[in-house]
């Protein structure tokens, strides 16, 4: 059984956790988040468009125990944010990069959303961890959908790593702090 934390334990009430594909990203976020002693509140991004997905998404679920309560957002992410905000509430959001397809799918004012996003955090009461991936150091994509994909997840990260008060970066299963308090 991991011990509950104090305030003192958590490297900031906001953290990214940011690094490519396969990096162990979810396995930090879910580690850091369950060294709460508050509720647990998964907020999944992702859409079971395939039978890849489905079972990518049946595997992180087997992976949280009964302590936690998953809420899907594929698009408005902002609003599941405050609904499921309390003070001493955990909340990870899982992940930022399929939130930004689903809205560029989607056809929405992603610059609204992006705002939306930032006011939750701003406002929230509770902690809240978020997951993304680093999508800017590969090859200038082919087409221009890719580009406009790797340009609005770049502009997310950023927005999101400067309301966080610590971001860390997961490379090949290690953290390394790029942002502390």
């Amino acid at each position: 059984m991991m011990e509950a934390t104090t305030d003192d334990d958590m490297p900031g009430r906001i953290v990214l956790i940011i690094g490519g594909a396969r990096s162990g990203k979810s396995r930090h976020a879910q580690r850091l988040a369950e060294r709460a002693s508050g509720p647990l509140t998964f907020i999944a991004t992702a859409q079971a468009f395939d039978a890849e997905m489905t079972d990518r998404i049946a595997r992180h679920r087997a992976d949280r125990d009964e302590r936690w309560r998953t809420v899907e957002a594929p698009v408005d992410l902002a609003a599941a944010i405050i609904r499921c905000d309390a003070p001493g509430a955990m909340l990870l959001v899982d992940c930022l990069t399929l939130w930004a397809s689903n809205l560029l799918l989607g056809d929405e004012d992603i610059d609204r959303h992006v705002a939306r996003l930032d006011d939750a955090l701003a406002g929230a009461q509770g902690r809240i961890v978020l997951v993304t991936n680093e999508v800017g150091w590969g090859i200038v994509p082919d087409n221009a959908l890719a580009r406009r994909f790797r340009d609005v997840a770049g502009r997310i990260n950023q927005s999101v790593a400067a309301r966080a008060q610590a971001v860390d970066l997961i490379v090949a299963g290690l953290p390394l702090a790029l942002k502390r308090p």
